[in-house]
């Protein structure tokens, strides 16, 4: 007999950072509602307004969507970071709840949303979901207020607000095991989901067909905890012969640092500072990428890591938080030690003057290791999450 369909839910996620913003929890948060929505699902979020505040109804991925834009101030002098109010946010939770009467709330960050969603969901006792996706550790870089000695205490303050907040959620979940025991040693909670934030394959193209130049590329924030200057330094003592041209996709308040490197490692002529691009522009680049470099070391999954490995793309990453789920050595990459740019410059050497059979091998490697990270899997686990139904983590580590 086949089970009767279950009834949709309405779902309210909670958010410090969306649309337009681009970064690995936004762009979560956009895909997971926007499935949510493709399911048949009541889907609201609230998050920090972008000009005008209120109700709207928004379309993202292809999806409608209710958007609750809430009065929000920008932190100067990041270029984009902007923030609810926090001595308003549970006023601004509990009218956005009152209203919207979800069957379940699922916040992305206890910093500021976190507190009111927590709070309304538990006067109201409605079923609460967290997720982490960020480290206080890198946080405590847009403080440039404070003197450096402060930043440890300012880590740990932060930390003990996350077990505060995320103490109250019903189920814990977080993109990756390893960034899921991070998360518990640091807070001592414990029986946190390992969920991927999952990716829509179908919609990034790999291209086998012989390089006409090699391509390096690099795709997120250009934010200091990024490590891009790495990326810079590597390629600036590639040799001349490989005639290495770098893209880097993204923005951020390190850009303009960033250009000044390039002049000065002399590489400003064949590196290209693309911005902030479309979606069909961000696909396209990495399309005709030879192999994509990720040198940051605080990933706690690297969603621009997963578009390039659904693009069918060598990497060459850090050996640090999850990037090593992603990237197995003699499969569809290599890793190195953070830091080690020579060691990083040797492999990109490597990837670069494979014969085409060997390069394949590492491109076929990539998509092999994105399918288990397919959106679909990651829609069915948070719907039963949602629901309160037993959950076995996704395993999304295939070595081979």
């Amino acid at each position: 007999m086949t089970p009767a369909p279950r009834e949709p839910m309405r779902i309210l996620i909670g958010a410090d950072t969306f649309a337009p913003d681009v970064n690995g929890s936004a762009t979560f948060t956009r895909a997971l509602a926007a499935g949510l929505v493709q399911r048949g699902h009541d889907v609201h979020v609230m998050v920090p307004a972008h000009g005008k505040s209120g109700t709207f109804t928004e379309e993202h991925s292809g999806s409608k969507m209710t958007v609750h834009r809430v009065y929000s101030w920008r932190w100067y002098p990041h270029p984009w970071l902007r923030f609810m109010l926090p001595w308003r946010v549970k006023a601004n939770a509990e009218r956005i709840v009152r209203a919207v009467r979800p069957d379940v709330i699922h916040f992305q960050s206890h910093i500021v949303v976190g507190r009111g969603l927590a709070n309304a969901a538990e006067r109201h006792g409605i079923r609460l979901v967290g997720t982490n996706h960020t480290m206080p550790e890198n946080m405590t870089q847009h403080v440039q207020v404070l003197p450096r000695f402060m930043l440890g205490w300012l880590t740990r303050i932060q930390w003990n607000s996350a077990r505060h907040w995320f103490g109250k959620a019903d189920e814990l979940t977080a993109p990756t095991r390893r960034a899921a025991d991070y998360f518990e040693r640091s807070t001592g909670l414990s029986g946190v989901h390992a969920v991927s934030c999952g990716i829509d394959s179908s919609l990034y193209t790999a291209d086998f067909s012989p390089r006409e130049r090699n391509i390096v590329t690099f795709l997120g924030r250009l934010d200091e905890e990024k490590h891009v200057d790495e990326l810079l330094a590597a390629v600036a003592r590639l040799d001349p012969e490989l005639d290495v041209r770098l893209q880097i996709v993204g923005d951020g308040e390190a850009r303009r640092h960033l250009e000044v490197v390039a002049r000065e490692l002399g590489i400003a002529d064949r590196t290209e500072f693309m911005g902030k691009v479309s979606y069909d522009e961000l696909r396209a680049a990495l399309t005709r990428t030879t192999v994509f470099g990720m040198p940051s070391r605080a990933e706690l999954q690297s969603i621009a890591t997963m578009e390039a490995l659904a693009s069918g793309l060598p990497v060459v990453a850090a050996n640090a938080m999850a990037l090593p789920h992603l990237v197995h050595d003699d499969v569809n990459g290599y890793l190195y030690e953070p830091g080690d740019v020579d060691a990083m410059a040797g492999l990109l050497t490597k990837v670069l003057t494979l014969p085409q059979k060997e390069l394949d091998h590492l491109k076929k490697g990539s998509l092999r290791m994105i399918a288990p990270h397919d959106i679909r899997r990651t829609l069915d686990t948070f719907e039963a999450i949602y629901r309160g139904d037993p959950v076995t983590d996704p395993v999304t580590e295939d070595s081979e």
